[in-house]
């Protein structure tokens, strides 16, 4: 029944994912938006728009009593061509409720009209900004899903790259850290996962990162060096094609000896986080007892 139940599910995954795809990528960016303005109506937070050098951003605010000193900042994911703060709502909005903190997302230039370094060298600026704010780095919890997981990581190798402070911790949903799709799950899951596949992956690759060496460990940050990195939680669900991507980079941190924890969730997809089922409420629990550990 529990295999059946999961079936139809998955299938509905599949469906509703095909209503957003669209070869137009104008188009699907459009769908993104629209999902998260709708599944987002609530009085239960407030979002408050904000500019970062240029950038559009949102601050996510739960509407009660709740913890100021820390922030958490969120890197949207989309296969860097698509995707946005308002599409994030539907993650952004979960963070907050349940770590009871504030959330910051932030639009970052898009691929294919703005490839690699552009998503990077927009998020140093954000960065930059919250600490004109007057946040300190271990103020600031990082948290990324997909394409946003990748570039979280690049972010902070860059920041260790210049020998500057790093974040209190980092969060990672789903996160893409092979863009040389080298890991294994991209043949054993790819009859299950219900949202990815290897053609749309490549596109992604193609739009993002044309012409770059694709083992540089700030475009593909599984090859990076995590020596000193902060500590790090990493989700992933049991039927995604990126699967491998969260686990060799959790032996990697492993190697580094760098605290980190992965839990993959059975019959899950990829940022599954996003959906309204029981797996993503546990989810966003560990996620805020997680934040909880590291900022007590």
């Amino acid at each position: 029944m529990e295999k059946k139940r999961n079936e139809n599910l998955m299938h509905l995954i599949k469906r509703v994912h095909g209503l957003v795809d669209n070869p137009d990528i104008e188009k699907h960016r459009q769908s993104q938006d629209h999902i998260g303005a709708i599944l987002t109506n609530t009085r239960e937070l407030h979002y408050q728009e904000t500019e970062i050098e240029g950038l559009y951003g949102e601050r996510v605010s739960v509407n009660r009593p709740h913890m100021k000193k820390y922030l958490i900042l969120h890197c949207h994911g989309g296969g860097y061509s698509t995707g946005s703060s308002l599409y994030a709502r539907t993650l952004t909005s979960k963070l907050a409720m349940a770590s009871s903190m504030d959330v910051i997302c932030f639009d970052y230039r898009l691929a294919p009209e703005h490839p690699y370094p552009a998503a990077t060298e927009d998020a140093m600026k954000v960065w930059d900004h919250l600490m004109l704010l007057g946040y300190g780095a271990r103020d600031i919890i990082l948290t990324g899903d997909s394409a946003g997981g990748n570039l979280a990581l690049s972010l902070v190798l860059k920041l260790k790259e210049q020998g500057r402070l790093l974040p209190r911790g980092i969060v990672l949903m789903s996160p893409w850290t092979d863009l040389t799709s080298s890991g294994e799950s991209f043949e054993t899951k790819a009859s299950v996962d219900p949202v990815l596949d290897r053609g749309y992956i490549d596109r992604m690759v193609e739009a993002y990162a044309s012409g770059q060496e694709l083992t540089d460990p700030l475009v593909s940050p599984l090859f990076g060096n995590f020596s000193g990195f902060p500590p790090t939680y990493i989700q992933a669900g049991a039927n995604e094609i990126l699967l491998s991507d969260s686990q060799r980079l959790y032996q990697a941190f492993v190697d580094y000896n760098v605290p980190v924890k992965l839990d993959v969730y059975p019959g899950m997809w990829h940022v599954f986080q996003m959906s309204p089922v029981k797996a993503s409420k546990k989810a966003l629990d560990q996620i805020a007892e997680f934040i909880y550990g590291i900022c007590g």
